[in-house]
C-alpha cells in the first residue's frame, strides 16, 4: 500500500486535518494520479458546512489535474507518465446520458446516490472517500479511468487544473448552453471565479455588450479587466440591462453566484424569449421562487447547466487552444497559490471571498 499526505474533512464545521493516509489497492478499472494542482472551489465551503450531503471522513477537491503514476490492469488508452485533467464529471461512455450526448450527466457520478468511492485508510483505521469521486486534495488521486483525460501542452499545473470546474462550467454556459451569437447583450450575474470566465466566453462569442453583476467592487474590477462593458450592483442590474436594450432586458444571462436570490434575479433582467443559464447551488435543500408570468408567460428559456455541458474530449483540447494562444486569460483569476498545510486559511479565505481562485500546488 502506499502512503500520501491528505487533507481530510473528518466532519463538518471542523479543521480539516492534514495527515498520513494509506492508499487502498488500485481496481483493475482505476488510475493513480500525482496531484500537482488542485484549486479550491468555493462550493468546498458549502460542503465544509454540510450542504452537499458529502459524508466524512472525506477527501474533497473536485477537479484537479496531475501526472500519472500507476493504471489498473484493465485501463486503455491512459498511460503512465501522462499528464491528465481530472474534471468534476467522469464520461463513461456507455450509460444512458452519455449515450444520448449528455456526459456532463454521466451515471458513473450521477446514479451512485451520493456515495462516493473509498480510496484511502487512516492511520486510526477509517476508510476515506473521495468526494466527486475525485479527491484533489491529496498528493495522489485514485480516480476512475473514465474521469482523467490526457492532454498534450505546456500550459502550467495551475491553469490546467481549473479546466475541470471553472473554465468548463463558465466557458461551457456561454458556448454549449446559452449559445451567445454577436450582438446579443449580455449578462453574467456573479463575478467569482466561474462568472469571469463566462464573461471572456460571452467577449469571445461576439457580444455587443456584456454586463457583469456582482455586489463586489473588487470583482466587478476584474470583470472590466477580462471584458465586461459594464459591471455593476445587483441592486442596479435591471436599469443597467434596460439602458443598452431599449427596455427590454438582456438576450442571455448566465448566472454563475449560487444563491436562490442571484438565480431570481438572471430571470428578471432577461428579456420575453430570451434564456436564462442558472450554474449556481448554495445548498443541496435550497428552493427558488420565481415569478410566474415572467417564467411561464413570457416564452424564456430557463436552463441548468452543471460543467458547462461540456464533453470532455471534444472541448477540453479546443479550451486548451484559446489558453494557449491568450484568447482566454487566467492570470486575473488565479489570485493565490497554497501548499496543502494551508487548507484552513484556503477555507477562510474563500468564504469571505477574498479569493476568485486559490489554488493548490503540490
Amino acid at each position: 500500500m502506499t502512503a500520501m499526505r491528505a487533507a481530510v474533512l473528518r466532519g463538518f464545521e471542523r479543521p480539516f486535518t492534514v495527515e498520513t493516509v494509506e492508499l487502498l489497492d488500485l481496481a483493475p478499472t482505476r488510475v493513480l494520479v500525482r496531484t500537482k494542482a488542485t484549486p479550491f472551489c468555493s462550493t468546498d465551503v458549502t460542503s465544509f458546512h454540510g450542504r452537499l450531503g458529502k459524508v466524512p471522513p472525506t477527501i474533497l477537491g473536485h477537479a484537479s489535474t496531475g501526472e500519472v503514476v500507476e493504471v489498473g490492469s484493465l485501463v486503455r488508452g491512459i498511460e503512465v507518465g501522462q499528464r491528465v485533467v481530472v474534471p468534476g464529471t467522469p464520461e463513461c461512455g456507455h450509460c444512458f446520458y452519455c449515450g444520448i450526448g449528455r456526459p456532463d450527466q454521466c451515471s458513473e457520478l450521477f446514479d451512485i446516490g451520493g456515495v462516493y468511492p473509498d480510496v484511502a485508510r487512516t492511520s486510526d483505521g477509517l476508510l476515506v472517500n473521495a468526494a466527486g469521486c475525485v479527491g484533489g486534495y491529496a498528493e495522489i488521486m485514485n480516480v476512475s479511468q473514465n474521469q482523467a483525460f490526457p492532454v498534450e501542452t505546456d500550459l502550467p499545473w495551475q491553469v490546467l487544473s481549473l479546466l475541470g470546474c471553472g473554465i468548463t462550467t463558465g466557458v461551457g454556459a456561454v458556448l454549449n448552453v446559452a449559445r451567445v451569437r454577436p450582438d446579443e447583450v449580455v449578462a453574467v450575474v456573479g463575478a467569482g471565479h466561474v462568472g469571469l470566465w463566462a464573461v471572456q466566453a460571452a467577449r469571445l462569442a461576439g457580444a455587443r455588450e456584456v454586463v457583469a453583476v456582482d455586489p463586489k467592487e473588487e470583482r466587478r474590477r476584474v470583470a472590466t479587466s477580462v471584458g465586461a462593458t459594464q459591471a455593476v450592483r445587483p441592486e442596479d442590474a435591471l436599469e443597467a440591462v434596460r439602458g443598452l436594450t431599449q427596455g427590454r432586458g438582456a438576450d442571455k444571462v448566465i448566472e454563475a453566484a449560487g444563491p436562490a436570490a442571484a438565480q431570481r434575479l438572471a430571470l428578471e433582467i432577461s428579456r420575453r424569449a430570451g434564456t436564462v443559464v442558472l450554474s449556481g447551488l448554495k445548498d443541496a435543500a435550497g428552493e427558488v421562487t420565481l415569478p410566474q408570468i415572467p417564467l411561464a408567460v413570457h416564452s424564456r428559456r430557463v436552463i441548468s447547466t452543471q460543467n458547462g455541458n461540456v464533453r470532455m474530449r471534444r472541448d477540453l483540447p479546443a479550451y486548451i487552444r484559446l489558453l494557449e494562444r491568450g484568447a482566454l486569460d487566467p492570470a486575473p483569476i488565479i489570485t493565490a497559490s497554497y501548499r496543502l498545510d494551508d487548507i484552513n486559511t484556503t477555507l477562510e479565505r474563500s468564504e469571505r471571498l477574498e479569493d476568485l481562485s486559490g489554488v493548490f500546488v503540490f
